[in-house]
């Protein structure tokens, strides 16, 4: 286990260890000029980007932020994964302002929440970003944003300096966006590590399929390749498929894979198999023990189960290098995280309860952004709570459910409010629910139950497409069912859990 602790963050007895001066771009150039950063293969050809050259355009487009913008100001980036992608953080970092991920699957009404909401001063971005912008933000072309000058100093930020806002999929009402500090790179390491059975060793390679603008791919798989010393494949897949997944890995010399989950069951329907990997590691929700057995026989691997949330990531996982999967289980405690599993009154148990973290794991957020209220509710005494329902199991945590109304569909973690929200924008719709119907694909799929205004009409592609053209591509209803009336309660709230059920039974579970 002592591999974890080279550049973790981390003191041998498991307690962090972070220097009074801390900047995650620095971290993640940290090696010598000429070592190969990334693996570009966004274009025809594969392109090996050094970390000098990366650093090169880092201090080009620090030099243009120095010209805009003031410390803790915070700037957009709508990139898919590319060079230019982790070259734009690692820019906004180093001069010491906030980086704002936005997702290109994200179209005007959630580009224009995010965006308002952390009240951006522009947004790097490319042809087709600014496309999807218009008028909610100014875009700033990463390609040409660059100024030519001398190397650019590291501003002097703190471990709690915040550095990026990472927006939550939106529970209960719009967004809220979780604001880390410079610390939650650090904070990321020993999990990221131990889920890829100690990366770091010869030859790996690091790749995902999930975007640079979720917490899983900007702080699971870009940045800790980076700060590890392990070379990043950028590549864009604008749909997954098991070919092309396939293809990537062959062109990347890629050996260690994050995988959605729903990746991993895509590759199994295919009957895709994938040679030459060394880790395989897997975190949104549960695998189940015949997956786990499928990944040993066709991937030739154990797929390494992790957990963690945008608030606090990486903080339980697997590993197969040092101990047996348990199906159903998401591993043991990574090093530097207290987790506990707390009763009805917030003390710890080994009973089913309520998943948290202790204060003090670096991944931690240092708030939700102008919510000071939501922030307080997210914590109990010196406990962050999930929202999540486990058990212990010895030492493996189990995941029990997710106690809110979150939809997990293809490793997404989807907000019902919100969609409900945009469909009530629909001038034929007088209310709606909108639950997780289990899938056996995806987990589960959208399902909205819409009630109409009196005399009006809509079809189900007719609200689909309504959401679609303003929300995330993938939190559109698949299914829509209209009904005279939704359950409610005695102050007007719809009565989610009895639309779960509903659409439970629909599938007989």
């Amino acid at each position: 286990m002592t591999e974890i602790y080279r550049h973790s963050g981390l003191k041998p007895d498991g307690s962090w260890d972070l220097p009074d001066r801390l900047n995650m771009a620095a971290q993640a150039l940290a090696h010598p000029a000429g070592q190969l950063a990334v693996i570009d293969l966004t274009g025809p050809q594969r392109v090996d980007v050094s970390y000098g050259e990366l650093a090169q355009m880092v201090d080009a487009l620090a030099r243009y932020l120095l010209t805009r913008i003031q410390p803790g100001d915070r700037v957009g980036v709508l990139l898919s994964q590319s060079v230019g992608c982790a070259a734009a953080h690692l820019a906004i970092w180093k001069v010491g302002a906030i980086s704002v991920p936005l997702f290109k699957l994200f179209k005007s009404d959630a580009l224009a929440s995010r965006a308002g909401d952390a009240g951006v001063q522009f947004v790097f971005t490319d042809v087709e970003g600014a496309d999807l912008l218009g008028d909610l933000a100014e875009p700033v072309m990463v390609d040409q944003a660059g100024l030519a000058g001398d190397v650019v100093g590291f501003a002097e930020t703190a471990p709690d300096t915040p550095a990026v806002l990472i927006y939550t999929s939106g529970t209960t009402g719009s967004p809220k966006g979780a604001l880390h500090g410079h610390r939650v790179l650090t904070g990321h390491l020993p999990g990221v590590a131990i889920s890829h059975d100690h990366l770091g060793q010869p030859g790996d390679c690091l790749w995902t399929p999930a975007d640079w603008a979720w917490i899983g791919g900007l702080f699971d798989v870009a940045m800790p390749g980076l700060a590890l010393g392990v070379p990043v494949v950028a590549a864009r897949l604008d749909k997954f498929t098991p070919e092309a997944c396939a293809n990537v890995i062959a062109r990347g010399d890629v050996r260690n894979v994050f995988f959605p989950p729903t990746a991993l069951r895509m590759l199994k329907a295919a009957g895709q198999g994938l040679s030459g990997l060394r880790s395989v590691a897997s975190g949104g929700e549960p695998l189940g023990a015949e997956m786990l057995a499928w990944g040993k026989r066709c991937l030739g691997v154990s797929i390494n189960e992790f957990y963690g949330q945008t608030e606090c990531n990486m903080v339980a996982s697997s590993c197969g290098a040092d101990f047996a999967p348990r199906p159903g289980c998401i591993g043991k405690g990574v090093p530097g995280h207290d987790l506990a599993v707390l009763d009805g009154d917030g003390v710890p148990c080994h009973d089913e309860g309520d998943v948290a973290v202790r204060r003090g794991s670096a991944p931690m957020m240092l708030k939700y952004w102008n919510r000071p209220d939501e922030t307080a509710a997210k914590f109990n005494g010196e406990w962050l709570i999930t929202g999540d329902r486990g058990i212990w199991e010895g030492d493996y945590l189990r995941f029990v459910g997710r106690e809110d109304d979150v939809i997990t569909s293809s490793g997404y973690r989807i907000g019902p409010a919100e969609i409900e929200d945009c469909l009530m924008t629909h001038p034929a719709v007088a209310t709606v629910g909108v639950v997780g119907k289990p899938d056996p694909l995806r987990t589960e799929i959208v399902k909205a139950y819409v009630v109409l205004k009196p005399g009006q009409a809509a079809s189900e592609k007719e609200l689909q497409d309504h959401v679609k053209e303003r929300l995330a591509q993938y939190s559109y209803p698949r299914e829509v069912e209209f009904l005279e009336a939704l359950p409610m309660t005695v102050t007007g709230k719809v009565i989610r859990r009895e639309l779960k059920a509903r659409a439970g039974g629909e599938t007989g579970q």
